[in-house]
């Protein structure tokens, strides 16, 4: 299904009984394409997951009390599709007045609903008000970019601002980014976040690297594939022997939306910490 015809940037009507068909696949086909990195899911330059937290979810036990819980979605990124947010929020807004018997109800549901959503089995696990207090906050590690005192005059992603010292040794570094923005495919609205970029190879120049991470800023794509981009430039402009790029992007609608994409195993698996702006 085409985004342009997804619920973004239309009147909804907030349905509250159970309605899974309120989920909105998007191909991931179409914008993989225009990276040159289409056709056989099984020859993807990266493997990775999308991590998705869900702060407003509710429904109601057999008698009829409401119930609470914080979801977290791990999503493949081989999957075919993604779901476009909006419909994920409808369609979890849809539990607000259906009675389920126990949490291992809506689970079922949920997973059922999601890996045919996804095309692809997701992973879920849900944070219930009796283990809230174990739910910790954190920061992406890494040296901070932003210290760099530059000056910016573009604001699309240019790939050639992404250069390295290949006469110098690799270097194995993470760097730290919070001036991340994009905006919305279809409605333009502004997405914030933060990107983590852990790689070894020839030394990325940080100026560069951080003024084309602020070139995202008047570019429109769903953060899936914001990271992405992100990662096949660096790949292609940069040729680290190893690449993770990871972002945690700010809520919206009750759900943020963490990509995390890498050509390595080994390294650490990208924390599901929410950040002190999620």
């Amino acid at each position: 299904m085409s985004a342009e015809n997804s619920p973004l940037g239309k009147p909804s009507t907030y349905v509250s009984q159970y309605a899974p068909s309120l989920l909105f696949p998007i191909a991931r086909l179409g914008k993989r394409a225009e990276l040159g990195i289409g056709g056989d899911l099984g020859t993807l330059p990266f493997f990775g997951i999308d991590l998705w937290n869900a702060y407003e979810l509710s429904w109601l036990n057999l008698r009829g009390k409401p119930q609470i819980a914080i979801a977290r979605v791990m999503v493949p990124a081989d999957s075919p599709n993604i779901i476009e947010s909006k419909s994920f929020k409808l369609y979890l807004n849809s539990f607000n007045q259906t009675r389920l018997a126990d949490v291992d109800a809506l689970l079922e549901l949920l997973r059922a609903d999601l890996s045919a959503g996804f095309g692809a089995p997701v992973q879920i696990s849900l944070t219930t008000p009796d283990n809230f207090a174990t739910l910790a906050m954190g920061e992406l590690d890494g040296l901070l970019l932003d210290r760099l005192d530059i000056e910016v005059d573009s604001y699309t992603p240019d790939s050639s601002l992404l250069k390295t010292a290949h006469d110098q040794t690799p270097v194995e570094e993470t760097l730290v980014s919070h001036l991340l923005k994009s905006n919305c495919l279809v409605t333009g609205q502004p997405d914030w976040g933060s990107v983590q970029i852990r790689y070894v190879g020839p030394q990325i120049d940080q100026e560069g690297l951080l003024k084309y991470l602020i070139g995202f800023r008047d570019h429109n794509e769903f953060h899936e594939q914001c990271v992405e981009r992100i990662f096949i430039d660096i790949l292609r402009q940069c040729a680290p022997h190893k690449l993770a790029v990871y972002a945690r992007y700010t809520r919206r609608g009750g759900l943020d939306i963490n990509p995390w994409r890498s050509n390595f195993s080994g390294g650490p698996r990208p924390s599901n910490l929410r950040n002190a702006r999620q």
